[in-house]
């Protein structure tokens, strides 16, 4: 048993101390996600009137249903396939020797390097070209290809480190790679798996300019894009804008604490990877 010392109080009260200092910007989101247009005090006076209509404006008049679909499709597509094809070409990257695997693994790896912005013009003429511009199937392919190093990355070095024991006992027993792949490796890449979800989520669910460039005008727009219909050349309407963020940062909030348990450690075991 450790002693409770003065150290470790004075760090307990800057950690609680630093807890309720990142709370204030949230109440003032939700103090002025209820203000009525009427009320013009700041978003940390607590002054009314209020009202629920802000909540009602932000569901009807950005359509956020349908935006909140839009965008679990497309991030569910998207970090599935991710999962998939990022963790097959990582097992092959980190299982062969032929100097072709470390090619491949620095060409992955400049994609982490090389901003995306170079790219912007040559692939919205491609995606032109294809007929893939404005539709959800091409918005989840860029997604996939921008996430795709980053994802390679992280799989391929925790395999790196991760014994080929249990593998190559089960291609004895007569399980072809696929197999071995499918029921032995994958099974024990489940911490990655949960650091890839989570960090690609978050990145897809969020993504702001690639689904303006390729869907604004559509009505397949996602979330964030839908939010920014409230803000105009000279004003915006911030109450509303607050209330459609509370709105979309619902089901985000309850997913996490449902799931709280998988993402921490989903977190630690990435880490250790």
């Amino acid at each position: 048993m450790q002693r409770y010392t003065w150290r470790t109080g004075l760090l307990e009260t800057f950690l609680i101390g630093a807890a309720l200092l990142s709370l204030v910007p949230i109440i003032g989101l939700v103090n002025v996600a209820f203000k009525a247009p009427s009320n013009t005090s700041t978003a940390l006076q607590f002054s009314g009137p209020y009202t629920l209509d802000n909540f009602v404006t932000a569901w009807v008049d950005g359509l956020l249903g349908a935006a909140l679909l839009n965008s679990t499709i497309i991030t569910v597509a998207s970090v599935a396939l991710l999962v998939v094809i990022g963790s097959m070409v990582s097992y092959l990257i980190a299982r062969r020797t032929e100097s072709w695997s470390t090619g491949a693994f620095g060409i992955f790896l400049l994609g982490l390097v090389i901003p995306g912005q170079l790219s912007l013009l040559p692939l919205y003429q491609t995606m032109v070209d294809i007929g893939l511009v404005g539709t959800i199937p091409g918005l989840v392919l860029i997604n996939v290809g921008a996430g795709l190093p980053f994802t390679v990355f992280l799989f391929t070095t925790s395999l790196r480190e991760l014994p080929r024991d249990y593998e190559e006992a089960a291609m004895i027993d007569g399980a072809g790679p696929v197999q071995s792949f499918a029921l032995v490796v994958f099974p024990l890449l489940r911490p990655i798996v949960g650091t890839v979800v989570i960090l690609n989520s978050i990145a897809v669910w969020n993504s702001f300019f690639v689904p303006l460039l390729y869907l604004a005008g559509t009505g397949l727009e996602t979330v964030p894009v839908r939010l920014y219909g409230f803000v105009g050349q000279y004003t915006a309407n911030w109450p509303v804008i607050f209330a459609g963020l509370i709105i979309t940062i619902l089901p985000v909030l309850v997913a996490f604490f449902l799931l709280q348990r998988s993402v921490m450690q989903g977190f630690s075991g990435g880490v250790k990877g």
